[in-house]
């Protein structure tokens, strides 16, 4: 069988707004089940033990890929375990995870890491007793045996791009932008801050990232830093939010100071409060992944490598700019509400 090197970004649209109908059909498809029906256990996965290992159970988005998860193992009758930190920070936590999974016996591990390199140690032992291991959102610099996950240098620059085109509509193409970010050092909001200040720069190079403001995951420390910007910088008139978090925090903040008009503010993910900040005009747009597909297809490629097939080495689903215009359109409901699970605790 040939292996596949990556799969395009290109089919983001589809696979993220179809993400259940995408997953079924790629299950069946690594499992050789045809007509197989849900709880039914395709191919040989039938009773295989899947660990999924969240970077915290705490957050929407997070829930929402133990959901994916929990379906897959439904559709394909996987016995699986569904676990994670209650916080993202919390790195000692999640080794302790796999750890566990590990002394359990699980066939394989679905994992969402909280460090590139911390968790490198735990996974190899893992792996070394024969469990597979698919990484999903934070590629990881130890083997495994495929990644899940948004290219975030692009997502960003397309965050990037959109907040050039609000500047520019606001008469400012070279105006001040802080960035609110969740956690200093983590992989995957590096490459996004990256992404985003290269999409800035193509139409807008005398723009400015002018602060960045570390809130460690914590709601009320988001909205604290970003209402002090807008008390202390009236220069500033966009908000980057590299998170669910950071995006939650700034809308709140640009609703209490009633800034929406001045300020405008492009975020990652769609928990609720993000998505009613779309509509209430204190999130101009929001970068939306899919963590459904990630638990769901997370659960699908550690079954295949379990069974002797090759999942693939890198899928990017790809990622969705949406503003108001788009966030009531009855399209992208599921990908903006999706189901949620949160797992069956430490």
């Amino acid at each position: 069988m040939a292996r596949i090197r990556y799969v395009s970004p290109g089919v983001a649209a589809a696979i993220a707004v179809v993400a259940i109908g995408a997953g079924v059909t790629a299950g069946k498809v690594a499992f050789g089940g045809e007509d197989a029906g849900p709880g039914s256990g395709t191919g040989a996965v039938a009773g295989t033990k899947i660990d999924v290992i969240t970077k915290a159970t705490d957050s929407e988005f997070w829930q929402s890929m133990l959901a994916g998860a929990r379906k897959a193992g439904k559709d394909h009758g996987i016995r699986l375990g569904l676990f994670g930190p209650t916080s993202e920070t919390d790195i000692d936590g999640q080794v302790k995870l796999v750890e566990n999974s590990i002394s359990r016996g699980a066939d394989a591990i679905v994992l969402a890491s909280n460090s590139s390199t911390a968790l490198n140690g735990v996974v190899e032992r893992a792996r070394k007793q024969g469990i597979k291991v698919i990484t999903v959102d934070n590629a990881i610099t130890a083997a495994n045996d495929g990644f899940i996950g948004t290219d975030n240098v692009k997502a960003g620059q397309q965050a990037g791009e959109r907040m050039c085109e609000l500047l520019k509509q606001k008469g400012a193409p070279d105006g001040k932008i802080v960035h609110e970010s969740s956690v200093s050092g983590q992989q995957v909001l590096v490459d996004r801050f990256t992404g985003f200040k290269q999409g800035l720069a193509k139409d807008c190079p005398k723009a400015e990232v002018v602060q960045t403001l570390v809130n460690d995951n914590d709601l009320n420390k988001a909205v604290g830093q970003v209402g002090d910007v807008l008390s202390s910088r009236p220069d500033v008139v966009g908000v980057f939010a590299d998170n669910n978090t950071s995006g939650t925090g700034a809308a709140r903040a640009i609703k209490e100071k009633n800034a929406a008009g001045r300020v405008v503010a492009v975020a990652f993910d769609s928990d609720p409060a993000e998505v009613d900040g779309v509509r209430a005009g204190t999130l101009s747009a929001i970068v939306v992944q899919n963590p459904f597909f990630f638990g769901y297809q997370g659960v699908v490629e550690a079954g295949m490598a379990v069974r002797g097939s090759t999942p693939p080495v890198n899928l990017d689903p790809g990622a969705v700019l949406v503003d108001k215009s788009m966030v009531d359109k009855p399209e992208y409901a599921q990908l903006l509400n999706p189901p949620k699970d949160k797992g069956d605790g430490q």
